[in-house]
This record gives C-alpha cells, structure tokens and sequence, in this order.
C-alpha cells in the first residue's frame, strides 16, 4: 500500500509541480463548484496510477489542479464510497496521496439527509463534529507509521477556526447556515423513518454515506479540516417522504452559490 501511495503521489507530483495549499473533495450534486477554479491541469481518475474510479451519478471522476481565490488547490470531483464495494484503504487512498503532496488543509462537502427538525431541503449545514458508525474503521489493520500514530486524537475533528472563518463569509453575505453533527453510515440505502429517528436519538443532525473516513485519515495525517453538508431530504420517525437520487441532486443544485460562497470565502480568508 505504501509503494502505491508513493508511486501515485509522485505522478501527479510530476504533472502539477507545486505544493496545493488546500485539496477539496465535492460531495454528490456538488460538481459546478469546479468551474470557479482557474484550472491549471484536469487528470482523469483513470489516468491515474492505482487510483480507484468513481460510479456514482453526480460525481465527476476527475483530479483538478488550479487556482481558486488566489490559492492553490487541488480539487476531487468525484469521491469513492464504501458502498460502491470499496474497502477502507480504497476509499481514503486519495487522502494518503495528499499527505505526500504535502497539503495541510482539506475541505470535504457532502449531500446529506437533514435530521433535525429545523432543517429544511437545500438548507446548509457546517460541520462542527461527527459520528462515525461505519461498519469498518479506515485506520483497522497495521498503521502506516510514516502518516501518524495507532491512536488518533479526535478531540477537533474540524478545525474551529477554519469554521469561524466560515461563519464570517457566511454572516457578511448575509446566507444562511446551520451548525451540526454529521453521521455517517454505510449505505447505499436512504434511511428508514425509524434509522431516521435513530441518527436523531444518538445526537445527529444530519446523516450520509461519506465524509467520516476521509476525515479521520486527514487527522491521522496532522491535516486541518473543514466540512460542510446540503441538506438534500429530511426524516424521522414521523416522517416517510420518499426521496430519490435525482432529488438529492436537484437539492444540492439549489444550495450550490451558497457553498461555493462560502468555500472561496474560507480559502480566500484563512
């Protein structure tokens, strides 16, 4: 595993030739954030070295290098799921590969299901913490002493002051936004009613299938993190509104000038 991390790392160390300031994963539906960037170079996932490919809709497959309010990113459109029969190791393999880039910062943006009972579809949800009940945990197995310690302090899972910058963007344009605990499960089922009220019950907000693994890598590595979630349904024990992928999408089509608002404030700020 490390010699792939390695190789992959110094392919694509050869083609942007640069240090990214901050790596950004988008989530489902998330993708026109990608237009804001001043791209410099577009690799397909499949040109990539050991990379895994994505197959979800709403997820763009590609690796994007460039500029974004005068900064250097390094952009994923398109993330890996455990549902999509990926292990672990799979799906936080791109973090692995930031770490050797040598960037510090990453911002991850998901959809999610809203359940709190003050959220509504297309709300914006910044994440100040999360519950990870994924059925494997992405640091099992032998640890990769080069990256980080067996035991990983999670005591500021996201940066808090990454999300005082955030809250500042969002305040001075006047948009929106919730505060909240994101829950992550395996999927690819949406939740029943009563997951629904479960995932409230054990102090969620929100709830998805992505997210936690690729955040617990990142703290394992020593990198800054910042998270935010589109509420793209909502549920719970009294509620059973159908929803649909298509819906998911049209939802986080809805919310996207708002977080692309707020993520060029935060890169542009901190």
């Amino acid at each position: 595993m490390l010699e792939k991390i390695k190789q992959t790392a110094d392919y694509i160390r050869n083609i942007i030739q640069d240090t990214p300031d901050f790596a950004i994963v988008l989530g489902s539906g998330l993708g026109a954030l990608k237009h804001e960037v001043d791209a410099i170079h577009t690799i397909d996932y499949k040109d990539i070295p050991n990379f895994p490919q994505t197959t979800v809709v709403g997820h763009g497959g590609k690796l994007i290098y460039g500029t974004l309010e005068g900064k250097k990113v390094l952009m994923m459109s398109g993330r890996f799921h455990y549902y999509e029969g990926h292990d672990m190791n799979t799906v936080t393999f791109p973090f692995r590969v930031f770490h050797l880039l040598g960037i510090k910062n990453l911002i991850v943006s998901n959809a999610s299901g809203g359940v709190n009972p003050a959220f509504r579809v297309a709300d914006i949800m910044i994440i100040t913490d999360h519950i990870n009940m994924m059925p494997e945990h992405p640091l099992r197995g032998k640890n990769l002493d080069e990256f980080g310690p067996r035991f990983v302090d999670m005591s500021e899972p996201y940066s808090k002051k990454m999300l005082q910058v955030a809250e500042r963007v969002a305040q001075d344009a006047n948009i929106d936004y919730h505060k909240g605990v994101y829950l992550a499960l395996q999927g690819p089922t949406f939740e029943t009613p009563a997951e629904y009220g479960m995932v409230r019950a054990v102090g969620g907000d929100a709830v998805g299938m992505s997210t936690v693994p690729e955040v617990i890598v990142a703290k394992h590595q020593g990198m800054d993190c910042f998270g935010i979630s589109i509420i793209t349904d909502v549920g719970g024990p009294e509620i059973a509104y159908t929803v649909s992928h298509d819906e998911v999408l049209a939802a986080a089509d809805k919310a996207m000038p708002k977080v692309i608002t707020i993520v060029k404030g935060l890169i542009k700020n901190y």
